[in-house]
């Protein structure tokens, strides 16, 4: 990885895990920013803990990455800048409409990997709504890599990636760079959205194919005894739209 530049916003744009060694990790590794975005919480949530672990050499950045449709057709979209919740489990469409209502920064995470990212056809038709696809990610093998940065120079949308850490040891391993100090989260969003220039920055030896591995074979158990859990002994999700904390909102939106 790149030493740090005082010119330069380190940030890794989507990390699912968040306490002192992962921010520990983050400052050792050089990064600025982590945008913090787990699963199925809350983004009042969200909000709190990501406050609670940022500091003046850190800033965690609160976002939410949206599971749309079913568990069995479902499409991840990463938003930033949420004034107000926006469940899972709800249409791409629903979801879309929300985050420009919003005027939420959308951002498009490893596109067309496996059955969790927008397909291009997708990308073409929220274009406008998209102010960056994920063209590299840990989890990916270098096809899928290859996929992702031929559908961000096709759409003409700008480049970003992600440690996407699942695990704590992944947080830093891959962060986008920008040309310009970030400080706030307002500096991140206005980042992305106005195309600043930037660098896609990680590690491509052994312990980046470690990296890989132990990503994917954390995938598999989320997609098996973890996914089974939740769908099956665990109640209704904290982010499904029948949640009492949406107040109804999104309840004619819900496709289970």
């Amino acid at each position: 990885m790149s030493e740090r530049d005082g010119t330069a916003g380190h940030v890794d744009c989507h990390v699912k895990v968040l306490d002192d060694g992962v921010v520990e990790r983050a400052t050792r590794a050089g990064l600025d920013v982590i945008v913090y975005a787990p699963h199925f919480t809350r983004l009042p949530e969200i909000r709190e803990r990501a406050e609670t672990y940022s500091s003046e050499d850190l800033l965690v950045v609160p976002g939410r990455e949206v599971f749309t449709g079913s568990w069995h057709d479902r499409k991840h979209v990463l938003a930033l800048g949420l004034e107000e919740p926006v469940p899972d489990f709800i249409p791409l469409e629903a979801a879309m409409a929300e985050f420009e209502r919003q005027d939420a920064t959308v951002l498009a995470p490893h596109p067309e990997f496996t059955t969790v990212g927008l397909e291009e056809s997708d990308v073409e038709r929220y274009g406008d709504l998209i102010d960056a696809i994920e063209v590299f990610n840990p989890k990916h093998l270098p096809p899928h890599n290859r996929r992702a940065r031929d559908i961000a120079e096709r759409a003409e949308l700008p480049p970003f990636t992600s440690s996407y850490a699942h695990l704590p040891r992944t947080v830093g391993v891959s962060h986008t760079a920008f040309d310009t100090a970030i400080e706030t989260e307002t500096d991140l969003l206005s980042a992305l959205e106005d195309d600043i220039g930037r660098r896609v920055v990680y590690e491509n030896g052994v312990g980046r194919w470690t990296t890989t591995a132990t990503e994917l074979a954390h995938l598999v158990y989320e997609n098996t005894w973890k996914k089974a859990d939740r769908l099956f002994l665990s109640g209704i999700e904290p982010t499904h739209p029948r949640h009492i904390a949406y107040d109804g909102r999104f309840e004619d939106d819900a496709v289970y």
